[in-house]
């Protein structure tokens, strides 16, 4: 099952008017943006969100400064950077965009949406996840999480390579280095956030580059490229199919996506809610018992009443390794 992004037709309210941001070195500028508001139905853990994204923000491309997500774009034909932050109510975001064309501004909301995945109906997802005593208290203590999704689903994939058998921290190193490569300036308009220059590279990019200067081994650096020139071939080899099943048995085809990479990237970038990677050591680590952890059969059999929203559970796993009564900090999920 799949939350679906909402149309770009959504009735939207634009107000355009003069922001203030704090652009690279602490400095304030001033541009024109459109600010536009993105409604969801509540709860939402937004600072969960940002804390997720903000320890994989790909430098040059992504950041995260304190509750405000910001990025660089090509899309529609465009160019240029979106910010977003928590309205003054609950339920809204709101969304800036600076760009030289304005007919980019629906595409990206339709982005936004699904990167931020508004249109889960978290309620019903808690409730129904809340049936098993093991998440029971992760939901009464942290209501409302969603699963960050990604912006362009190359750009995950290519991150969910980078981050294989490393660290969090070490993923996001290296994504910058490619960056730092492979990505050219953005053409937004003067007045933009300047902490976002750079776009990230496309598959065409990625498969005829030098790879190992990074820091890659061998091995990686050839998988990556592998995977750039499958998709550079066949643009649409990154989406969702007819079923999770055939959908992760696409994604698991492909150089160096193995089960656990095939079910990140369709949990991630397809958007399917009921992706689970039940071999993922931080899975097993937080199901553990006085006894010891499952096995990843046993999780995968016990995942089975989490259906259709295991990836929920997932994310709540990750950020809540520990069923404590209290909240608890977002932790360091996988890449």
């Amino acid at each position: 099952m799949r939350i679906a992004a909402a149309s770009a037709a959504v009735a939207l309210v634009l107000m355009v008017r003069h922001v203030r941001h704090r652009a690279a070195g602490g400095a304030r500028s001033r541009g024109a943006g459109v600010t536009l508001r993105l409604p969801f139905v509540p709860p939402y853990d937004w600072a969960a969100m940002t804390a997720f994204l903000g320890t994989r923000a790909i430098p040059g491309v992504e950041a995260v400064e304190g509750d405000s997500y910001r990025r660089s774009f090509a899309l529609a034909g465009a160019e240029g950077v979106v910010e977003v932050r928590p309205g003054r109510t609950d339920g809204l975001l709101l969304a800036t965009v600076w760009t030289s064309d304005q007919r980019a501004v629906a595409p990206v909301v339709a982005r936004l949406r699904r990167l931020f995945d508004l249109d889960a109906d978290t309620a019903a997802i808690d409730a129904h996840l809340a049936r098993d005593p093991a998440l029971a208290g992760r939901v009464r203590a942290r209501p409302g999480l969603r699963v960050p999704r990604a912006w362009d689903a190359f750009e995950l994939a290519v991150r969910a390579l980078l981050g294989q058998q490393i660290t969090v921290a070490g993923a996001r190193t290296l994504a910058g280095r490619l960056v730092a490569r492979l990505g050219r300036p953005h053409a937004a308009p003067d007045g933009a956030p300047a902490d976002v220059p750079l776009l990230f590279p496309g598959p065409q990019a990625v498969a005829a580059a030098a790879l190992e200067p990074l820091g890659l081994p061998r091995a990686r650096a050839a998988a990556l490229r592998a995977l750039a020139g499958a998709v550079a071939a066949q643009p649409d080899l990154l989406r969702p199919a007819a079923t999770l099943e055939e959908t992760v048995a696409r994604l698991d085809a492909l150089p160096g996506v193995g089960p656990w990479t095939a079910h990140y990237i369709a949990m991630r970038a397809l958007g399917e809610a009921d992706a689970f990677p039940a071999a993922d050591l931080g899975l097993l680590r937080a199901m553990a018992t006085p006894a010891g952890r499952p096995t990843p059969a046993r999780l995968a059999a016990r995942a089975e009443s989490w259906r259709p929203w295991r990836a929920y559970a997932a994310v709540r796993l990750w950020l809540q390794p520990a069923a404590e009564p209290q909240g608890s900090p977002a932790g360091a999920p996988p890449d």
